[in-house]
């Protein structure tokens, strides 16, 4: 009995000090990479096609699933319920990570409390757009506008509290301005309005708009990243047109519940960012007006803390709330 004692000892120590490798091959069924928007949509290409390299390089198998409702915030939940075991991740982006937690009454989840950082996949900046046949060419002319008759101007954006929405509050108080924000429920009606002249603006991602900015049927008028858009290098920036500083950027990224294992979240950045810095998605990133965009589990999130402050501020300077 002694000898099994010790035997069995023996074997539990050596579990312990192994590799998760060793332990168990880690993933060995399909990895649910759940999506918080609808298929079809920007967050779900992104995501298909980092579960496409990440398989390519690893025979790994992904089932993606959609999600949608309540700005993300479903999807999301969905993810930080599940068991902490590397078989649910979710991509998750600014809104449902940083902004809803001040925006939304009853948030299901603490995005610090209940996920799992893993790593960030991409980013991608806005663009403020107007209508082809729109007399705003630049940034200065719409500023003058909206001088002249205060609250005349409209803005539209894919709903209240989204980045783009946030990003017309900060511009606003920067440029000293008051335009009358229009909400939409998606991309689709805003930019049909802007092209028919009903609403004066637009501003969304460049992954939404970049197509129809190439094919002319709207007018971009600056970007929101620091500097200009590799995508659309005729086009200023905010900074570059008056304001510096301002910044405006979606991202996106891969989580797991909370108490994800850290051998686990190794295992996925790992496999992450070897897929980032493929050519191919490099090349079909851009397609889509994105940048890979890489990093620890630990910056990642970082930035989440980082945003989760200062979006909330303007959640709160524009009144903006969901019950």
């Amino acid at each position: 009995m002694k000898f099994v004692r010790h035997a069995l000892t023996a074997a539990a120590l050596i579990c312990a000090v192994l590799p998760l490798s060793a332990q168990a091959a880690y993933p060995d069924k399909p990895i649910r990479l759940i999506v918080p928007f609808p298929p079809g949509g920007g967050t779900d290409a992104l995501a298909r096609e980092v579960a496409s390299r990440i398989g390519a390089d690893t025979g790994w198998s992904f089932v993606v699933e959609n999600h949608p409702g309540a700005g993300g915030n479903i999807g999301v939940n969905v993810a930080a319920q599940a068991a902490p075991d590397g078989y649910t991740i979710v991509l998750g982006q600014t809104s449902n990570l940083a902004i809803n937690p001040t925006l939304y009454a009853h948030l299901p989840y603490d995005p610090e409390k209940n996920l799992t950082p893993i790593g960030l996949v991409a980013q991608a900046p806005l663009v403020l757009v107007t209508g082809a046949k729109s007399s705003f060419r630049t940034l200065a002319d719409v500023v003058k506008a909206a001088k002249a008759k205060p609250g005349s101007l409209t803005v539209a954006t894919s709903g209240i509290g989204t980045v783009a929405h946030l990003s017309t509050v900060e511009f606003q108080k920067d440029a000293r301005i008051q335009v009358t924000h229009v909400p939409y429920k998606g991309a689709e009606q805003g930019l049909t309005d802007v092209i028919g002249g009903r609403v004066d603006m637009y501003m969304s991602s460049v992954p939404t708009l970049i197509g129809p900015i190439r094919s002319g049927i709207v007018r971009a008028l600056a970007v929101t990243s620091l500097k200009r858009s590799d995508d659309l290098p005729d086009v200023p920036s905010f900074a570059q047109s008056g304001y510096p500083g301002f910044e405006g950027i979606t991202w996106f990224g891969l989580l797991g519940p909370a108490h994800l294992p850290a051998a686990v979240v190794k295992t996925l950045n790992d496999a992450l960012v070897k897929a980032l810095k493929s050519p191919e998605i490099e090349k079909q990133f851009k397609s889509q007006g994105a940048q890979v965009d890489i990093s620890s589990p630990q910056g990642f999130a970082a930035l989440i803390h980082k945003d989760r402050i200062r979006w909330g501020e303007l959640v709160k300077e524009s009144g903006a709330h969901i019950d």
